[in-house]
Order: C-alpha cells, then structure tokens, then sequence
C-alpha cells in the first residue's frame, strides 16, 4: 500500500530547451542561461537571447539568492489544486545573478512578506522527476 500523495497542481512540460534548468532543480541546484554574445541573463529557458537574438547561450549554477520586487498574496482558488494552499504568495524575485523569476514565497506567514525582502531558493520536490524552486526568506 502507497503512502504517496498525487500530486494535483499543474506540471510543467519538460521541453529540449528547459531540460538543463529541470535537470538541475531535480538535484536541487537553480541554473540560469547566459548569452554568450551579449552577457545577458535569462530566465526562463529559451533557444535565443531575447536581448540580442543570438542562439549562443550557455549556462551556469545561480546563488538562489535574491530579493522580491513585487508581490501579491492569493486568497481565490483557480485551480483545485491549490485549495489547500491559499492563502499563498505569488512573487517576482529579482535574483541576484540578474535574472527576473515568478515563484511562490514559502515557510512564512504570507502577511509578514514584504518587498525588497531578501529570499533564498528552496526546493518542492513534486514528482519523482520535477522539483519546483521556491524561496524562503533569508536568516
């Protein structure tokens, strides 16, 4: 007899030009892509700089730092999934390394979450093949 819970929420679909960024949140590690041509850094995977349309990205292991640049706590079920969940923070955090990523602030009371808070990558580990970065506050 399972004691696995089903995972209800929605999953991501792993496509070739995400599969690195999945691979490694798998192994708990963020990856982020880098042009190579420009310097740009970019989130979320893609097969081309949107700064400089070059095809020439290569990657590299992020700190998982940063801070949130906006937020809003979310009260409304949209998906049954979430149910248990709300309320839940959806956030834009600014990393560290300079990219921009939505994600969820977790392991704090949604109402003591502020911005220019200082976060740390954590990792939701849904499936046997998907974990979801998350972030936690600093400290």
């Amino acid at each position: 007899m399972s004691t696995e819970v089903e995972y209800t929420k929605p999953l991501p679909t792993i496509e070739p030009e995400t599969e690195e960024f999945w691979k490694a949140t798998k192994r708990h590690e963020l990856f982020l892509q880098r042009c190579n041509a420009c310097g740009e850094v970019i989130h979320f995977p893609r097969v081309m700089c949107y700064r400089c349309l070059s095809e020439d990205l290569g990657w590299f292991k992020s700190t998982g730092r940063g801070t949130v640049y906006s937020f809003t706590i979310i009260h409304q079920v949209a998906h049954l999934g979430f149910e248990s969940e709300v309320p839940y923070v959806y956030a834009i955090i600014d990393l560290d390394d300079g990219a921009r990523m939505i994600s969820n602030v977790v392991n704090i009371d949604p109402s003591a979450v502020d911005v220019g808070m200082r976060v740390k990558v954590t990792f939701d580990d849904v499936t046997p093949e998907i974990s979801i970065p998350k972030f936690e506050p600093m400290g």
